[in-house]
């Protein structure tokens, strides 16, 4: 067997799905293979990365043991809710049990239609399935928690979208692919039966310690909620902008899904918006840990008649667990900035001299990831505000003085190379990367994607790639690449 699959969703979840299989692929062709991921799912790599695993990832053949499904969910797009979305091209074609013990679903995005695909054609094009690919092994290795790519295969078909496109699918892996959008689904149809059978199922198999708790389904919010708190709080150290973040983009394992419009900053600006339908900035960079709360609070409405049979009281008790967010995001963000500034202790002076920082930045249009990757010699990110000099000449003696404060100063310049990245996704090179790949040559791509595995480790030959975009690159759009 090619796969070991137990596949629980499919299994205990009746009702929750429509079993579907893959449309039929011409001629499918693996583009990357990810070796190193296949080990640690216990695949044979070998096995794998040929014609009959580009015909497996394609969705043209299901492998034995699969229970190829599309996942039923809703969600708030935008802020307005559909009762109905779920995988319009997508399959969970099935689970198995990494080499560390934990379940995790081989997903494929762009199989082709299903009864979600709501007119569309459900099918992908290489630019958005290598876009995914790549940013999803770069923030893996930054240390973010994601979904991750297994391949990336080209179809042999033609897809129709500003004009023909090859076709391609990705086979994404994560932990699950349970959704605020999940649970919204069965709620809004008043189905609490189903709610609860989710909310059992996830706390299996997320959140096991909870089983036995005094009351499951409070903590369950709340687990949920603190691993949000950490990954957007991540998302913000780094400059990261997700984009669309809909609660149908929300994982309730607290990795991120979903690489449509994403892109990381270049210069700082906190109100820095990609996507090209985010006409209102609703997703912007700085409203990131808000919207993060305004998705939780879908998540508790869905999950109010678990909490307490009475409605005033399962209001109360979840808007004190909500609560709980921003001081949980703030706290974890902070001790993210110390480390990036190279502080071991906390002090209550830290946050205002962050802030103070990321003005000067905001000011001068300062570099986000070369400003805290130069810090350790303070002389070398002075030219980053040369349009700009004063705020930042103002920061200095405050993080001066700061440091004498701290005992560990030998170690300082480790602890932060260690956290504050040489390379990012930059976004001129990840679109030079899959226009490329587009024409047909996957170099480029091979070399972005070998780099960004390796991002706090600087490379001989490569300087450019830890360079923000040259003016004539322009204001960078994204889309949601379907």
């Amino acid at each position: 067997m090619l796969f070991n699959f137990d596949n629980t969703y499919a299994r205990e979840l009746e009702g929750f799905y429509v079993s579907q299989i893959g449309a039929p692929a011409p001629a499918p062709k693996m583009l990357a293979f990810n070796s190193g991921l296949a080990a640690e799912l216990g695949l044979d790599a070998t096995a794998l990365n040929n014609e009959q695993g580009a015909r497996i990832f394609a969705g043209s053949e299901m492998p034995e043991g699969a229970s190829p499904l599309s996942m039923a969910y809703a969600g708030h797009q935008f802020g307005n809710f559909s009762a109905q979305l779920g995988d319009g091209r997508a399959l969970l074609l099935g689970e198995v049990i990494d080499t560390n013990g934990k379940r995790r679903d081989i997903h494929l995005k762009g199989s082709g239609r299903t009864p979600f695909s709501r007119g569309g054609d459900g099918k992908a094009v290489i630019g958005p399935v290598l876009r995914e690919y790549l940013i999803g092994e770069a923030m893996h290795a930054l240390g973010v928690p994601t979904t991750r790519a297994l391949a990336a295969v080209t179809t042999g078909a033609q897809v129709m979208r500003e004009g023909p496109q090859p076709g391609a699918v990705l086979a994404r892996v994560a932990s699950s692919h349970l959704r605020v959008g999940t649970f919204q689904f069965f709620a809004a149809r008043g189905e609490a039966d189903r709610v609860k059978q989710l909310a059992d199922y996830a706390i299996v198999r997320h959140y096991p310690d909870l089983a036995e708790a005094d009351a499951p389904y409070e903590e369950l919010l709340r687990a949920v909620m603190n691993r949000q708190a950490s990954l957007i709080a991540k998302w913000m150290s780094l400059g990261f902008v997700h984009g669309v973040m809909n609660t149908d983009n929300m994982t309730i394992s607290g990795e991120t899904i979903d690489y449509g419009p994403c892109a990381f900053l270049d210069a700082y600006n906190p109100k820095a918006v990609f996507s090209s339908i985010d006409q209102f900035g609703r997703y912007a960079y700085s409203s990131q840990p808000a919207i993060g709360g305004w998705n939780l609070a879908r998540l508790a409405e869905s999950l109010l008649d678990l909490i307490n049979p009475d409605s005033d009281e399962a209001v109360r008790i979840a808007t004190e667990i909500l609560a709980e967010y921003l001081p949980a995001y703030e706290a974890e963000w902070l001790d993210l900035m110390r480390s990036k500034l190279g502080l071991f202790t906390s002090q209550e002076g830290d946050k205002r001299l962050v802030d103070h920082l990321f003005s000067a930045m905001h000011e001068a249009r300062a570099d986000f990831t070369q400003v805290f990757r130069a810090l350790p010699d303070p002389a070398t990110a002075a030219p980053l505000f040369e349009t700009a000099p004063e705020a930042f000449e103002a920061w200095l003696p405050l993080y001066a003085a700061r440091l004498q404060t701290e005992p560990e100063a030998p170690r300082r310049k480790a602890l932060m190379d260690g956290v504050n990245p040489v390379y990012i996704p930059r976004n001129h090179k990840v679109e030079e990367a899959l226009s490329a790949a587009s024409e047909g040559d996957i170099l480029p791509f091979e070399a972005l994607l070998k780099l960004l595995q390796t991002p706090f480790h600087p490379q001989a030959g490569f300087e450019s790639y830890a360079e923000p975009a040259p003016a004539e690159f322009g204001p960078y759009r994204t889309f949601c690449g379907t």
